[in-house]
């Protein structure tokens, strides 16, 4: 272990670390102030899978809507839901729901300081479990994230291809954890990852730890952690439709199963998602085709508008629409009062053109 790495690593950080907004700063380790773990947990659920500039928006959102943990226990699931929508992997938001409750039912509503309490948490992994002991409680934890695999498979090049690699990067990170200032620590290498020792293009002639990096200044530096290749993304097709009762300026909508992509979110009626083209004749008007990318699927979808008058002849035509019971009708104007996620978000515009 040497403390020099954490010592440079620190001193960097108390000059150059991010402001964010969950953020309490101690510059050097002098001021005391304690992060809010309502605060730290709210953004580390927010940050998994999606950039700082995207969250802070939401976090300004959610903590004013609900600034405790309390007043998102209390929340209804539609709420938390609609105000998640466009953040994306939406089990987070269902996850974030039943959390805040757990919190208040089984530990007084008080966030638990140990990993291992912290485990037992709905959508509480190991990352985000050591990320609030170490930030929100200043508790030794090794805190390995995306930017910290980057910065210790550079440290140490790291030849072993990632996912296979992270165990031993694990322990290389476990090396270098200071005596103090864990949170800072923690954080100093997540600012680090980010604006230093970047995916492309490092700045490694103004890296902080340079002198203990094998790679530093390293042409192949970039290249590094190596990765499997990622498997080709199934690709599924399905239609879509936009049905409208023109008379009263509506539009149907539906809650998807609990379970599954979009669990518990808005939409529009579709047909199954298949792995297989789908013809049939034309009902309606057909508006074009929508991609989206999930994390292992690419989903294609070819959009109608239709007429409520027109759902029997769809059905005729060889569609099976899945509708739902919870299925409503929207005033076209108030759909932003619904969990949209961002796939139906690009239905919407389509529609309305």
């Amino acid at each position: 272990m040497d403390l020099n790495f954490s010592k440079n690593l620190l001193a960097w950080y108390d000059k150059n670390g991010r402001e964010l907004p969950w953020r309490i700063r101690n510059y050097g380790g002098m001021q005391n102030l304690a992060p809010d773990p309502y605060s730290v947990w709210l953004s580390e659920i927010m940050l998994q899978q999606t950039v700082v500039a995207t969250v802070k928006d939401y976090y300004a959102k959610f903590t004013k809507k609900w600034p405790t943990v309390q007043d998102l226990a209390a929340a209804e699931q539609d709420e938390v839901l609609t105000a998640w929508a466009g953040l994306g992997y939406y089990a987070r938001a269902r996850n974030l729901h039943k959390c805040a409750q757990h919190i208040c039912d089984e530990f007084n509503g008080q966030f638990p300081k140990t990993e291992i309490e912290l485990l037992t948490l709905p959508g509480v992994g190991p990352y985000t479990a050591a990320a609030i002991t170490s930030i929100a409680f200043n508790q030794k934890a090794n805190v390995v994230d995306g930017n910290v695999e980057r910065i210790f498979s550079r440290v140490d090049k790291l030849e072993e291809k990632l996912p296979a690699a992270k165990k031993q990067i694990y322990q290389i990170a476990q090396k270098y954890l200071p005596k103090k200032r864990f949170g800072d620590y923690a954080q100093a290498l997540m600012d680090l990852g980010a604006t230093v020792c970047k995916p492309k293009n490092p700045r490694c002639e103004t890296c902080p730890v340079s002198r203990f990096c094998t790679l530093s200044g390293d042409e192949n530096v970039q290249f590094y952690p190596k990765k499997t290749p990622k498997k080709p993304k199934k690709q599924l097709k399905a239609h879509i439709f936009w049905v409208e009762n023109v008379q009263k300026d509506q539009v149907l909508l539906q809650k998807r199963a609990e379970k599954g992509l979009l669990g518990n979110m808005m939409e529009f009626p579709s047909t199954n998602w298949l792995d297989q083209d789908l013809e049939a004749q034309n009902i309606g008007q057909k508006l074009g085709e929508v991609t989206h990318i999930f994390t292992h699927i690419k989903l294609v979808l070819k959009v109608w508008k239709i007429q409520q008058s027109q759902l029997q002849q769809v059905a005729e035509a060889g569609f099976t629409i899945n509708l739902q019971e919870n299925g409503k009708w929207v005033n076209i104007g108030k759909l932003d009062e619904y969990a949209l996620p961002s796939l139906m978000q690009k239905i919407r515009k389509l529609a309305e053109g």
